[in-house]
């Protein structure tokens, strides 16, 4: 029996489409129905291995495991990583398939359509229940043609809609209401229900406002769904939420520059969740203040990254604390900078060339075609303890560097430790969430810790089903899925 399915699109970006998905999931698979999570189309540099060796976005790595089920890359079969301002890596069905600039991939996508159709079709097939994620803006209308993300896909699958909206940002019945005068009246006919989101204060204040949207738009108002303190506590999808999650208050300070193509920041979670830490984002046109570590994270653009690093003098500031014995850790394209050179003859990561590294690590790389994906349980060589986490990268690195590694992978070894031990490179993401090495790695800072991260995650997955079950009706909700 195929399962029933329901689609939530938001009137924006980060109104909390993933978050309720992954709440959703949670609560549905602690009734004991078979969730499975699905988004047509994402654009995200935070992605995620899956079990069958392909990458998807990390918001639907987290609402496959709210479901309790392994990530496949069916649940996001095409997946946007943006490399520069009009152009993205396109990842289908969880392998690359080169990079194009936005009009090239625009006046094809309605090609990978019967491929999305497909990888739903799939899911449902094992599942009770898909609760599948819109991206983006429901009413952006002068990219309708051709989609595959919203409606394009809701039309062509006939699924029910949800338009989700974010109350904190103001204007919340203009945007519900809206979109339904804005939008094609046939894809207006598949939303069954819009939904308040964020909500803080009295929910009864807004009983005349949910009244009118329900009265503008023939469906019901759901919610006000109040505002979930927890999700600072949970990875997020989009570098928009970047700027809202808690830096920490601890001693130990984080130093990280916020360079244009950040990847995989959620690599920095465990780091600002620790008591004795804090971590600091580093805007453009600031100095690197003095830390206790500086971490240079992934790039979907490492040369370009490189040059942005430059351009904002903060290699100068890099070179400078390490000289006064600031430890540096690279994570992935973090990791390639701190090279003596960065290589990228066939223009993988944009225009083919070569570029000077930071020089802190004796390793050089060449970026290639060739795309490392897989889930890599290792050692960290300095204090021993176990590392769970993922390959995802580009680029071949080689040299003498390599012979102090960071860590032991089976008999073969990852990334590369500098002579003086302060300077540390590694292409494993997803490393602190191994509690026993990140107290290891932080030291004293870190010392009486308590944090479990991964139980932390499950106990706040537990807590957003708690909170969905009491300020939604699920059962009505349910029904409303075919």
């Amino acid at each position: 029996m195929t399962a029933r399915s329901i689609m939530f699109m938001g009137t924006g970006s980060d109104v909390g489409k993933s978050l309720l998905v992954a709440g959703l999931a949670r609560a549905y698979a602690n009734r004991g129905l078979r969730v499975a999570p699905f988004k047509p189309q994402n654009m995200s540099n935070n992605a995620a291995v899956t079990a069958d060796g392909g990458e998807i976005g990390r918001a639907q790595a987290l609402q496959a495991r709210a479901a309790r089920r392994e990530p496949t890359t069916t649940m996001n079969p095409v997946l946007l990583k943006p490399e520069g301002d009009v152009g993205a890596q396109t990842i289908v069905l969880g392998q690359r398939k080169g990079s194009y600039k936005a009009r090239q991939y625009w006046a094809k996508r309605h090609e990978l359509l019967p491929l999305v159709l497909a990888a739903h079709a799939e899911l449902a097939a094992d599942a009770d229940l898909v609760l599948i994620e819109g991206a983006g803006s429901a009413s952006e209308v002068n990219l309708r043609a051709g989609d595959i993300a919203n409606f394009g896909f809701a039309r062509a699958a006939d699924k029910p809609v949800v338009i989700v909206a974010d109350i904190q940002r103001g204007g919340v019945i203009a945007a519900l209401v809206g979109t339904f005068a804005v939008i094609d009246p046939a894809d207006a006919a598949l939303i069954v229900a819009t939904l308040v989101n964020k909500f803080q204060g009295d929910p009864q204040l807004f009983d005349a406002g949910k009244q009118f949207i329900a009265e503008r738009t023939n469906v019901p108002c759901l919610g006000p769904v109040p505002f979930f303190a927890g999700a600072s506590r949970l990875p997020a999808e989009d570098i928009l939420a970047l700027d809202q999650l808690p830096r920490g208050e601890g001693g130990f300070r984080i130093v990280v520059p916020r360079l244009p193509r950040l990847s995989n920041f959620d690599d920095l979670d465990p780091l600002r969740l620790e008591p004795g830490v804090s971590v600091e984002i580093v805007e453009p046109g600031r100095p690197l203040p003095r830390g206790d570590l500086i971490v240079l994270p992934g790039s979907k653009a490492t040369r370009a990254d490189l040059a942005a690093l430059r351009a904002e003098g903060w290699d100068i500031d890099i070179l400078a604390q390490h000289r006064q014995g600031t430890r540096v850790l690279g994570i992935c394209g973090g990791y390639q900078m701190l090279g003596r050179t960065v290589s990228d003859p066939d223009g993988i990561e944009g225009e083919a060339g070569f570029s000077a590294g930071l020089g802190l690590l004796d390793v050089s790389t060449t970026l290639g075609p060739t795309k490392e994906l897989r889930v890599e349980a290792a050692t960290h060589v300095g204090s021993g303890t176990p590392i769970s986490g993922y390959h995802m990268h580009m680029g071949v690195t080689s040299g003498p560097g390599l012979d102090r590694p960071f860590a032991r992978i089976g008999n073969a070894s990852d990334g590369a430790v500098s002579a003086d031990g302060l300077v540390m490179g590694t292409y494993l993401h997803g490393l602190f969430a191994a509690d026993g090495f990140r107290r290891s790695f932080l030291g004293a800072a870190a010392q009486g810790s308590t944090l479990a991260y991964e139980q932390m995650v499950d106990e706040t997955l537990d807590a957003l089903a708690v909170h969905l079950e009491r300020h939604l009706d699920l059962d009505a909700l349910l029904e409303l899925a075919r």
